[in-house]
């Protein structure tokens, strides 16, 4: 009534068979995840540090820079300072969503440096934001 299966399943043939990608677990997923946000709100902070210096967003840069290479294995994060955008309004509003991401990132991952990091360039972009709001 049915022909037999005369070969063998694919997925008894890749189950022996060794990938041609990288494969990684969980947790570097995460990390990688993680420091990709954290570079990202570098560069925005990078940005930012150019159009508004301040000795807190210098701060926040050395942290975001630390966390960064530590995430990554010691490669150290590529800085900027060049900037399209002028208005500090929109590249606040922008590592506050970055920051966001990256705390939700962190605390999928248990990583408690990042997440206090995170949140606390969450809460300055946003004071920034409603100070450039208001005035």
């Amino acid at each position: 009534m049915y022909e037999p299966i005369r070969t063998k399943s694919v997925h008894s043939t890749m189950a022996g068979a060794p990938s041609d990608f990288p494969h990684h677990t969980r947790e570097e997923e995460l990390d990688i995840q993680l420091a990709g946000h954290l570079a990202a709100l570098l560069a925005v902070t990078d940005e930012l540090r150019g159009l508004t210096p301040s000795t807190d967003l210098d701060a926040a840069a050395t942290r975001l820079a630390e966390q960064v290479t530590r995430l990554r294995g010691g490669r150290t994060p590529v800085r900027t300072s060049l900037t399209a955008v002028r208005q500090p309004a929109a590249l606040h509003e922008r590592a506050h969503a970055l920051a966001g991401r990256a705390l939700v990132v962190a605390a999928s991952r248990a990583d408690t440096a990042a997440a206090i990091l995170a949140a606390e360039r969450m809460d300055a972009h946003a004071a920034a934001t409603a100070l450039t709001a208001a005035g």
